[in-house]
Parts: C-alpha cells; sequence; structure tokens
C-alpha cells in the first residue's frame, strides 16, 4: 500500500508538472519568425508581383550583410501591412509616413532608417494632370474627376484640401491603390487629376503629365521594425542599410529597383513625423 500510495502521489505530482509546462508554453507570443530568420513586409505600392522585384534584392543584400535570413512578405494594402509588422508577421516594413505614424500609435513600432531621395530626406506629394488639359490650378479642379492611392493614405487627402478643395467638390473621386494605377488612369483620361509621389511623377512625367501643385517637403517613406526586435538585430540591420548607396554599382541597382530616385539611407527618428501627425489629425478624426 504504501508503494501504490508514493506511486500515486509521483503520478498526480508528474501530471501536475506537465499540465504547468503546457500551459506556459500556450502563453508564449507566437511569432513567424525564429530569431535568425526575418521578413520584411512593405505597404502595397504596386501590385505583389511588382513589390517582389522591387524588394527581393534589397532583402538578398541584407542577408548577406547581416548573416541573417530575410525574406520578403507582400501585404495586399497599407492596414494589413501596418498590423503585420504590429504583430510580429513582418519583423522589419517599409512604411508610408502615415503608415509609420498609425503603426508607431498601435504598436510602438520603431523607426530605422528612411531613404534620401535624390540627395534630401524629404520628399514631395504632386496633383497631376495631363499635359493638354486646361486645368492650370488647384481651383480649377472643382467639379473635376480625381484619383487617389490607398483609401488609408491619409496624407494624399491633407495634400489635396490643404492645396485649396475638399474632396466633395470633385464630381467623383476614385482610390487606384497604387501611385502606378493613379498615373496611368490620368494619361488615359479616365480621370481629370491624381497625387502622385514626386518620384512616380518623374517616371511618367514624359508620357504627357504635367503637375498643377506641389507639397511642401514631407518626412520619407522609411523601414521601421517591431518594437520586440533584438537591439543586436536592429543595429545590425541599421548598419547594413547605412552601407547601402547609390556610389557602388550594386547599391545603385538595389536602390533604384526600390525607387529611382532613392540614393543611399539615413537613420529615422521619430520625431521626423511630428508635421506628418499634425497634417493627417484633422483625417483621423474624420474617419472614427
Amino acid at each position: 500500500m504504501a508503494i501504490n500510495t508514493l506511486l500515486d502521489q509521483s503520478l498526480r505530482v508528474f501530471l501536475f508538472w506537465c499540465v504547468l509546462t503546457a500551459s506556459a508554453q500556450a502563453a508564449q507570443p507566437t511569432s513567424l519568425a525564429a530569431p535568425d530568420e526575418l521578413f520584411l513586409g512593405s505597404v502595397a505600392m504596386d501590385v505583389p508581383a511588382a513589390m517582389v522585384q522591387r524588394l527581393s534584392p534589397l532583402t538578398v543584400y541584407l542577408s548577406k550583410k547581416t548573416g541573417l535570413k530575410i525574406s520578403f512578405r507582400a501585404s495586399p494594402n497599407l492596414n494589413s501591412a501596418i498590423h503585420e509588422l504590429g504583430k510580429d508577421q513582418t519583423q522589419i516594413a517599409y512604411l508610408t509616413p502615415v503608415a509609420y505614424v498609425e503603426a508607431h500609435e498601435q504598436y510602438k513600432v520603431k523607426p530605422l532608417v528612411s531613404p534620401l531621395t535624390h540627395g534630401k530626406s524629404t520628399f514631395n506629394l504632386v496633383v497631376v494632370v495631363p499635359q493638354d488639359s486646361n486645368i492650370q490650378s488647384m481651383a480649377d479642379l472643382n467639379g473635376k474627376s480625381f484619383a487617389l492611392g490607398d483609401e488609408k493614405a491619409l496624407l494624399q487627402r491633407a495634400v489635396v484640401v490643404n492645396g485649396g478643395i475638399n474632396l466633395h467638390q470633385f464630381s467623383r473621386f476614385g482610390f487606384l491603390k497604387h501611385y502606378d494605377n493613379i498615373a496611368k488612369a490620368v494619361l488615359n483620361k479616365d480621370f481629370d487629376a491624381g497625387i502622385l509621389k514626386d518620384t512616380i511623377y518623374e517616371k511618367f512625367a514624359g508620357q504627357g503629365l504635367r503637375k498643377i501643385h506641389t507639397s511642401p517637403p514631407l518626412s520619407s517613406y522609411l523601414f521601421a521594425v517591431n518594437e520586440g526586435l533584438p537591439t543586436e538585430t536592429v543595429q545590425k540591420l541599421r548598419a547594413a542599410f547605412l552601407a547601402l548607396n547609390a556610389g557602388t554599382p550594386e547599391g545603385r541597382s538595389i536602390l533604384k529597383k526600390l525607387d529611382h530616385g532613392y540614393d543611399g539611407f539615413v537613420v529615422a527618428e521619430d520625431k521626423d513625423y511630428d508635421e506628418v501627425r499634425k497634417l493627417v489629425a484633422p483625417f483621423q478624426k474624420s474617419e472614427k
């Protein structure tokens, strides 16, 4: 009886330990990436296949430079890119200024680096029309049709409204997701006007576009990282980005695939995006 009692007690202790272990493992946060494997995401600036072409050379470079396995994971839209980074489904992401501001607010993601565009850490949004259009100013857009990108791209709306026209003054407006779609729609005269990133305007201007309005300088797009990424990994990634520039054939090729206006990177800080926060604040309130 004593032996049976002892065995019975031992079995109960063992089962109790198993339950505790299983509960502790279930409580651990899950991640799609091991410490030595990272996923790089991005807001959808083009169709997924095009984004793979644009970002894959960068992931190959970062993998080689850091010694980490880094793979690209496409996101269908701005909102999903924010949540994937915040929830650690991606550990690094290429974000628009507004996507970063929202991701920082919701998930405390950290800025890593921002690209230099023709040597500047800022970019502009431009309002464009067909070259032969009789539209000469923002005031002339009253009653016209207008093309925007992602519905969550509030900086585009802010630039249009601060340029002097409210969205309700358009005869219609559409969200075409990607800048290339906007440029092609305006060129085809499916819309009277649209808004583009400066480097996308440069890409299509020769095909028959003209700009009628340019925003003030805006803090650049950036790469941000998940809050929980180890400091040592963040430092490795930042050093690899800062070493990449257009001064070498390899660097130039990688950067031009990402954006033909990019020529290097600088360290990004959260305070750099305070002006963006002010610009989009009224539109964030109207969205809620």
